[in-house]
């Protein structure tokens, strides 16, 4: 690690990391900025006072909506680089998506500092190793691996969870079982999106300043398509605007240096880069933070201008326009009809179909749940269940298991064939922003139906809920129907836009910009902060396609495609009263209803921050591993076994094992151990201990109805059937001489039918009905028989070892019969069944 080393502690490596590239971008970037500022801040305050056209949203927003909750929490293991082993953690993660691993659960219910914390911007969730290696491998183009060769880490389950940085470090994690694999993913897929949308759309200046200023550094340096690592907070995606070109140069400069084997050679290229994204992550966002401290400290003036010469300045702008469109309408024009037209359909046909079966899985979940909800209040018709299943409901759309149904829908999209013409890196843009859309309507849903639910029931002493809860459900689909269409229709033209303007503006550049300086003599000087010639050269560029795109659009809207609304169905006004409850401070019912003061007795005691910590609502249940919760323990530094010696899971024991197997188990982490802890294990068992154990067994899964005196007749029954069966055998000829008077009178008696026919199945299928009919599971060390009915012993009381071979009553037996019938009828069923296996088995013999 000696290049890791001098990147870390050589202080000219430092400088040339912030003066050289992170300088040096910060430089060009804050100039670009504060033009943009200036731009962004006349714009939003010409929209305040002439407004927007477009349809006003149905639905009711809810401001603050993971308010006192957090995400979830649970145990899982982790691989730790430091001693290469792996380590159960707790992890907890709060309204801000932040993956915080402790120690243990006690550490973080005590508010100790978690070990780390995971910001997840920018990673990528992995569910398999050899897709892990594979995106390793291509991080040292030079580095390749060899057939055959072992990576650096062994996962310690078949069921990884790996979090993938193209800069950063990279998290190893793994799970027991394919279902928590599952659940778990679904969680940080969340994690990841919800830290990637990490610019604040509430920002009317901020943010469309910052978005504007990166990409015309990108297009300064050739880039004109969609960017994946857009994502984060501005110093995130600053940070990655550097590494985009420090990176390359440092895998030129550092690789020859790399010494050892393959996959230690990664390892040690994935902590450099690490420590480097770090460094300049720290540094970009010290330097963000003094130019947005500059250009708000200049807002007053600016605003004043505006204020004062607004007309003016309109006034101008659309002189200048008209002077730059004479220039560029006829060449995007050609450049629009020649290379965009004609896929405008085919991209929105690829866009259209994922995304509204992902709108429409949204819509049947909000609806399947309140359907879930109504069923359950016909028989528990109480206003404490309504609080209840309204506090789950309340948090629907920020539950990521559940809605991941509905982000998979949209993971189809796909954009193959056209995303080298248009310069489309990746679809995952896209799919994110969808994704981010169906969970923002999700909870404009679901945060509507609390306010109308809850105003029907004020004032109200008892009423049908399930009528309530209809009448509320079948306002809010019907708004959430038109919002849908809104809302989707918006994102197919945003999303074309990306696709087409960059593509034109990378065509039209180098015949453009070479005149656009010329027009900027037209501008008054004290409007030139106002009024920039690039901005007006791209959003001639913009109109030229704008209005194709719309056509399109609307096109489809006309025909009902995929339930999108007609621009002219505007319900404007159409529930005047609802967004008056939006004003409303938001619902808690668990304790408005009740079930909810319980939780928070005891607690008044102690630090605020753990009380506050023990009273925050979870969206999800803590997730372990469901009926077996000792496979993730919450002790700390929990091993686990080696790679080699982890068996694969079972999934079916035989009942019919040898005695050997019978006096072990199978535990949950495929080890075996004695069950009976003080027995000797040479010792083999003897006929009666394995008939004690038998009837014990039969005695449990008939719920311990029968008596110990019962159990000490079965086993004298048992002795004296085993001495009636010598007897018979000795017997046989003559029972089978005997007089054909004897042999009708033995006809005449009916077979056993029930038990009879179970003894005389073969030992397999014996075996199988006898595992189905009780509740032990399958890898009982006990092998358990089957039991007979009262009725069946009422109506059946002759015991097997008075039947010869045909099932029929032997004569010869009549009187053993009457000797022992008082003892017979004080027998339980699964006694007389055991009898039958004995005596049939000797009859055979």
């Amino acid at each position: 690690l000696g290049v890791y080393d001098f990147l870390l502690s050589d202080e000219s490596s430092r400088s040339y990391i912030k003066n050289s590239r992170t300088g040096e971008l910060m430089g060009e970037f804050g100039r670009l900025y504060e033009q943009q500022y200036a731009v962004a801040l006349f714009n939003k305050m010409r929209f305040d006072i002439e407004g927007g056209g477009g349809p006003q949203n149905q639905l009711l927003h809810r401001k603050v909506p993971l308010k006192n909750k957090s995400i979830f929490s649970g145990a899982l293991f982790q691989y730790l680089e430091e001693n290469k082993k792996w380590r159960n953690r707790f992890l907890f993660i709060p309204d801000s998506y932040n993956i915080n691993y402790y120690e243990n659960k006690q550490a973080h219910d005590r508010g100790l500092h978690p070990k780390g914390t995971i910001n997840c911007a920018g990673y990528r969730v992995l569910t398999s190793m050899e897709e892990y290696l594979e995106l390793l491998n291509t991080s040292l183009p030079g580095v390749k691996a060899k057939v055959g060769s072992s990576p650096f880490l062994k996962c310690a389950t078949q069921f990884p969870l790996i979090l993938w940085h193209p800069y950063a470090r990279h998290y190893y994690f793994c799970v027991v079982t394919e279902k928590e694999q599952q659940k778990w993913n679904a969680v940080f897929q969340d994690c990841v999106r919800h830290t990637n949308n990490g610019l604040p759309e509430e920002c009317k200046v901020q943010t469309p300043a910052f978005t504007d200023a990166v990409r015309l550094y990108r297009q300064a340096h050739g880039h004109y398509g969609t960017w994946e690592m857009m994502c984060g907070t501005p110093p995130q995606i600053l940070a990655n605007l550097v590494m985009e070109t420090l990176l390359p140069e440092m895998r030129d400069l550092i690789t020859p240096k790399l010494k050892g084997k393959m996959y230690e050679r990664q390892r040690n290229w994935m902590l450099i880069s690490d420590a480097v994204y770090g460094l300049v992550q720290s540094q970009t966002q010290a330097q963000y933070e003094a130019v947005v401290q500059s250009c708000e400290a200049g807002r007053p003036p600016l605003e004043t201008t505006i204020r004062t010469d607004m007309d003016q300045i309109i006034t101008s702008k659309e002189h200048v326009t008209s002077k730059i469109r004479t220039l560029v309408l006829p060449k995007a024009e050609k450049l629009l009809k020649v290379s965009i037209q004609p896929y405008i359909s085919s991209i929105l046909d690829a866009l259209m179909e994922p995304t509204s079966r992902g709108f429409f899985e949204v819509r049947d979940l909000f609806f399947r749940e309140l359907v879930d909800m109504s069923k359950n209040l016909l028989n528990d018709d109480n206003k404490e269940k309504l609080g209840e299943h309204m506090e789950k409901i309340s948090m629907l759309a920020f539950h990521p298991v559940k809605m991941q149904s509905c982000y998979e829908k949209v993971e189809t999209l796909s954009l193959e064939g056209l995303q080298q013409r248009f310069d489309v890196s990746s679809p995952s843009v896209f799919v994110q922003r969808a994704q981010i859309l169906m969970r923002e309507q999700m909870d404009d849903a679901v945060y509507t139906f609390e306010q109308l639910l809850h105003q029907s029931l004020e004032g109200q002493e008892q009423e049908d809920f399930c009528k309530t809860i209809q009448r509320c459900q079948d306002r809010v689909i019907k708004k959430f129907d038109y919002d849908s269409s809104t809302v989707r229709k918006k994102f197919f033209r945003e999303a074309l836009l990306q696709i087409f303007i960059p593509y034109m503006l990378k065509q039209l550049t180098p015949s453009c910009s070479a005149e656009l300086p010329r027009f900027q003599e037209l501008i008054f000087e004290d409007f030139s902060r106002f009024i920039l010639v690039e901005n007006i050269s791209e959003e001639v560029v913009l109109h030229t396609v704008m209005k194709d795109i719309m056509m399109a659009v609307k096109e489809a809207a006309v025909q009902r495609r995929h339930n999108l609304y007609r621009d002219s169905i505007v319900l404007t006004n159409s529930d005047p009263n609802l967004h008056l409850l939006g004003e409303n401070p938001p619902i808690d019912w668990a304790e408005e209803y009740g079930g909810g003061q319980e939780e928070l007795d005891g607690e008044n005691t102690g630090d605020p921050e753990v009380q506050k910590r023990r009273r925050m609502k979870q969206v999800v249940s803590m997730i372990q591993i469901e009926g077996n919760a000792s496979v993730l323990p919450n002790e700390s530094c929990l091993e686990v076994p080696a790679v080699d010696n982890i068996p694969e899971e079972k999934t079916e024991v035989r009942s019919d094992t040898s005695l050997s197997q019978k006096s072990e188990k199978q535990v949950p982490n495929g080890t075996k151990e004695d069950v009976n802890k003080n027995a000797v294990d040479d010792k083999p068992p003897t006929n009666r201990s394995i008939l004690k154990e038998e009837e014990s067994t039969t005695e449990r899964s008939l719920q311990g109805t029968e008596s110990t005196s019962a159990i000490d007749c079965a086993i004298q029954e048992i002795e004296k059937a085993v001495q009636e069966e010598e007897h018979e055998v000795r017997t046989q000829k003559t029972a089978e001489s005997s007089s054909s008077k004897e042999e009708t009178a033995a006809e005449e008696v009916k077979p056993i039918s029930n038990w009879e026919e179970g003894a005389r199945l073969n030992p397999a299928d014996t075996n199988k009905d006898t595992t189905s009919s009780t509740e032990k599971p399958s890898d009982s060390p006990v092998r358990e028989v089957e039991a007979v009915t009262p009725s069946d012993k009422q109506e059946n009381p002759i015991a097997p070892s008075q039947l010869d071979d045909r099932g029929f009553q032997s004569p010869t037996n009549e009187a053993a019969e009457e000797e022992h019938q008082a003892g017979k009828e004080e027998c339980n069923d699964s006694e007389t069944g055991e009898d039958a296996g004995k005596g049939e088995s000797m009859d055979h013999q």
